[in-house]
């Protein structure tokens, strides 16, 4: 009997090698014996060639995958996306189909074409590292700014300041310090006092009386007193507030609390001074926020004189004749002085408030700032400090105009972009002040100087000051944390991202639930304690003490003072429900969604191998063009695709071995002519160094994604199969109830 040889289609002859690669086992190899239809070529060498992206490749859209796809691999050699050594239409995909017959293929290196995904991968490193060493330097430039605005003998000259205006200045009379004042007798305790005497030093510590220049006063022998201090006061007018009717009999005043609306600006008293006189200020004037209320830049006012003698006359004088009375809400005292040893100014400004409970508040504002910036040779440098840091600003604002020109909408979504917007715009605005504040400084120098009678209100430019420092200050703290934008190659800075985002919505959950407990127990500590105990005398205290108690800062005989019996209650419960179970939880969501991550993160290839090697490689290369290095030699090519470097030797050993062993599964199974044997032979060939060229091994994703795919089959035929026998089992029964 003669036996026919049946060839096999020319399509199925070309994917045989390429599928017994492909898939995982042999199951693949009776599928295509029995007509399956399989996966051209192209399309499974594409898939080996950008298997496993990176994470640091972006994400393409979804028709420039499609049109990848139809292209091959040979795509990474178009004009689009050609790399270095790539050269057009040189890709695997391509090789062996198009060419015409009798075409011999020229011999070229096999690292000459890098596959699309190395490429992109390497001009991400080399973008991300030159953006992370152009941001060390403005970073650099900004922390010489910031700490130029600082220096220690602000701390000291602060502390001196305090020591000698707050504290008692004698042990015999205690009462007459700054912070022992309770009443409107104390207050006019401290003015003749030590207030005086810390405002003019007209004699040396030997008793010997100095000689001042132009009558001033230098506090501490160097810090000369500007001009004059100034002593203010806000009132509120009587029948401001409302008294119960069985009580008309017996009070016939009532002062309310101090309000805009209820302040007091009529004349009163002698009435033939401006101290008797309301004076309303300037609209730049800052307002007040103080224990007890808000309040206003204007009032009654007036200047002590030069002499010591003479300020204690106005004072007798004015206490004599009642300058405080029910009504008075508030006293300001402010002064300023100015050390040419160190260059600062010295704002003070202590405030005595009378609330309409009685007794007196007191809290004091002592500003050390520079204010004449440029006169040492550093202060230069800083100059040209600022000038570098605003040429920094323009070309980032510059970039993030062009970002969101080609992105629109998508530029709003990164997280990072909202910072980068954050410090631009904080930026700007500092930039903008420093500006203002310069000419301001420059323009009221000479007039606040002009007349050592008046005092010179350098109160205006400290308080923006100290604003422009606390702005710097929230800049350069988010200026730092963009660092990790950069570094997020590390494993270590990738984990604590990916573990953060992960658990964003546990976390989220939790805080819901740990904040209406925190709460609650807030509202029973405040209405419990409120009246007994300082730190729940207001709402906002007991949120700060209830967390001083979950780090261990607590006072328990206090609360349990307060009230005997829901005092320890409260605590008890408070402790076991916050600390011992909601803070265990939190700290468990943590530990759970790192563990998760951590394994994660083992199979995936690091990238702090290749950004290590390419710094190295971009050193060595720096030297070799400053002829301080040798050049190496060719040993392991620049050009090599750092994709490479993901795979360990064992894997790429266990892949190819897989690769050997499926080859020959095939070449057993298969029964083909001698023609075609050779026709197989010389095509594996040319796959054999299509893949040596692109360099792309079949990673255990792509084994795992073939598994299923063949998975999903197998079970779609398993249920075809079974809904057929079903419907000849009921063909059968049918057939079987006619026939009887």
């Amino acid at each position: 009997m003669k036996t026919t040889k049946t060839a096999l289609p020319a399509d199925r002859m070309q994917t045989g090698a390429q599928l017994a690669r492909g898939l995982l086992n042999g199951k693949a190899l009776g599928c295509l014996g029995n007509g399956a239809s399989a996966e051209p070529r192209h399309q499974v060498r594409h898939r080996s060639t950008l298997s496993s992206p990176s994470a640091w490749e972006p994400q393409q859209h979804p028709s420039s995958q499609r049109t990848a796809a139809n292209r091959g691999a040979g795509s990474a050699g178009s004009p689009r996306h050609r790399c270095r050594g790539a050269s057009p239409g040189a890709g695997p995909g391509r090789a062996g189909r198009d060419r015409p017959a009798g075409h011999r293929r020229r011999n070229r290196d096999p690292r000459a074409a890098k596959p699309r995904g190395s490429c992109t991968r390497e001009l991400e490193l080399n973008t991300t590292l030159r953006e992370l060493v152009i941001y060390i330097v403005f970073l650099t430039d900004l922390c010489i700014l910031t700490f130029g605005m600082v220096s220690t003998d602000m701390f000291y000259l602060n502390k001196v300041m305090s020591h000698l205006f707050l504290e008692p200045s004698s042990s015999e009379n205690n009462r007459s310090g700054f912070r022992s004042i309770g009443s409107r007798a104390d207050f006019w305790r401290f003015a003749e006092g030590p207030l005086l005497d810390g405002l003019y030093w007209d004699k040396w510590y030997n008793n010997m009386t100095l000689t001042l220049q132009n009558n001033s006063s230098h506090i501490y022998y160097e810090n000369l007193l500007l001009g004059v201090a100034q002593i203010r006061q806000l009132k509120v007018r009587n029948n401001t507030c409302s008294i119960y009717p069985y009580f008309h009999t017996f009070l016939e005043d009532c002062y309310s609390e101090y309000r805009y609306r209820a302040e007091d600006r009529s004349d009163f008293g002698l009435s033939n001074e401006s101290e008797w006189k309301y004076s309303s200020a300037s609209s730049l004037s800052p307002w007040y926020w103080g224990s007890m209320g808000l309040y206003s830049s204007g009032g009654y006012m007036f200047t002590l004189p030069k002499s010591k003698q003479e300020s204690m006359e106005k004072l007798v004088f004015l206490r004599q004749n009642s300058w405080l009375t029910r009504g008075t809400r508030v006293v300001f005292i402010d002064f300023s002085t100015y050390n040419a040893n160190i260059n600062l100014f010295c704002i003070i400004k202590l405030v005595v408030e009378f609330p309409a409970t009685g007794g007196a508040l007191t809290s004091s504002h002592i500003y050390s700032v520079k204010l004449l910036r440029y006169i040492t040779y550093y202060d230069y440098f800083l100059a040209s400090c600022e000038i570098t840091f605003c040429l920094f600003i323009i070309i980032f604002i510059i970039q993030e105009a062009i970002k969101m020109v080609k992105l629109k909408k998508e530029y709003f979504r990164s997280a990072w972009n909202w910072l980068d917007l954050l410090l631009l715009v904080v930026s700007i605005l500092a930039i903008a002040f420093n500006i203002y504040r310069t000419v301001e400084v420059s323009l009221l120098m000479e007039e606040l100087l002009s007349d050592a009678h008046v005092y010179p209100d350098f109160y205006f430019l400290a308080f923006w000051q100290v604003l422009y420092n606390n702005m710097i200050a929230v800049n350069i703290f988010f200026a730092w944390i963009k660092i990790f934008k950069y570094v997020s190659f590390n494993k270590t800075m990738m984990q604590l991202s990916s573990t953060l985002s992960r658990c964003a919505k546990d976390i989220i959950g939790f805080a819901i639930m740990f904040f209406i407990i925190f709460f609650a127990y807030a509202q029973l500590g405040y209405l419990v304690f409120g009246s007994q105990v300082e730190e729940f005398s207001t709402f906002q205290n007991c949120i700060f003490t209830q967390f001083r108690i979950v780090l261990g800062d607590f006072n328990f005989e206090t609360i349990e003072a307060a009230n005997r019996i829901l005092g320890p209650i409260y605590f008890i419960t408070f402790v076991f429900f916050v600390f011992f179970i909601l803070l265990n939880m939190f700290l468990a969501i943590i530990n759970d969604t790192y563990s998760e991550v951590k394994a994660d993160f083992e199979v995936i290839p690091s990238q702090e191998l290749q950004i290590r090697d390419l710094f190295t490689q971009s050193c060595s290369k720096a030297l070799v063009k400053l002829k301080l290095k040798k050049p190496e030699k060719d040993t392991n090519p620049a050009d090599e695709s750092l994709e490479s470097k993901e795979f360990s030797a064992t894997k790429r050993k266990d892949i190819s071995k897989l690769s050997i062993g499926d080859s020959a599964n095939e070449k057993s199974q298969l029964r083909l002519s001698k023609p075609q044997k050779e026709q197989l032979q010389k095509y594996s060939s040319t796959e054999d160094t299509e893949s040596a060229t692109a360099q792309s091994y079949v990673s255990a994703a792509e084994f795992q994604q073939y598994t299923a795919e063949l998975e999903k089959e197998l079970k779609n035929t398993n249920a075809k199969l079974k809904r057929i026998m079903k419907s000849m089992q009921q063909l059968k029964d049918t057939s079987g109830k006619t026939a009887q």
